[in-house]
């Protein structure tokens, strides 16, 4: 893999590695799971966000990779998700049983939340990498948050009609943006990104098979992941 040039690993060989589960609290006092893989206090975070019934579980083997290249991740449950890779989405089982807002869009205020949670180590600007209905959150989020430094979006969409329309809601974002698609979402993804200048943006799907939806295209068993690790990384050596 490409080393990343936005991440100061110059003595990466040094950092030990470390995960742990943590929480914090939303705005509206619901506590939040995550887990975090922490490198060093001072090296820049990648915050991660699931897709739909899912949980941080579905970073288990992504966030170790990037923790190799010298960042910090936070690997957050949603409130809005379910169990994956064998890692129940505690956030989702809490909003339920507590009777907390948990509908796709209330997810923002924990991914506000995580993002207040990191500064506790560090102010750098972080990037944030969502899949599916997070990844149009975290672009949203992105618009409007100046410590963003760039976003990774796998499988963004139009999930949140007819209360929010995400292509004009990120209309004329100036950050760096990683989106992935499958074949068949296309056409309907590069036109939710068309309000971005053409300089921000790097689209990837693809040019063999129909591609896979989210961050699951990342997994190993997944095929193709390579490439798509490839072209990630290739990003992340831009910034």
């Amino acid at each position: 893999m490409k080393v990343i040039s936005f991440f100061p690993i110059l003595f990466i060989s040094l950092y030990t590695y470390s995960q742990e589960k943590v929480s914090f609290f939303s705005s509206d006092s619901l506590k939040i799971t995550a887990d975090l893989y922490l490198n060093d206090y001072q090296a820049p975070f990648i915050l991660m966000f699931h897709q739909a019934e899912s949980s941080r579980g579905e970073f288990k083997s992504i966030a170790p990779k990037l923790q190799k290249l010298g960042c910090n991740c936070l690997a957050v449950d949603l409130r809005c998700g379910g169990k994956i890779n064998y890692v129940a989405n505690e956030t989702a089982i809490r909003a339920h049983n507590q009777y907390f807002p948990n509908r796709n869009i209330d997810a923002l205020n924990d991914m506000k939340a995580a993002l207040s949670y990191i500064r506790k180590f560090n102010r750098k600007g972080v990037i944030l990498f969502g899949s599916s209905y997070s990844a149009s959150l975290a672009l949203i989020m992105a618009k409007t948050t100046r410590d963003v430094k760039a976003v990774v979006a796998f499988s963004p969409g139009e999930y949140f009609r007819p209360e929010i329309s995400v292509k004009d809601s990120i209309s004329g974002l100036t950050i760096p943006i990683f989106v992935t698609s499958t074949d068949l979402e296309y056409n309907y993804i590069t036109d939710i990104l068309s309000g971005i200048d053409n300089k921000y943006k790097t689209i990837y799907k693809p040019d063999k098979g129909r591609g896979t939806h989210g961050a699951k295209a990342l997994w190993d068993e997944t095929q193709g992941s390579d490439e798509y690790w490839f072209q990630l990384t290739c990003f992340f050596g831009r910034l």
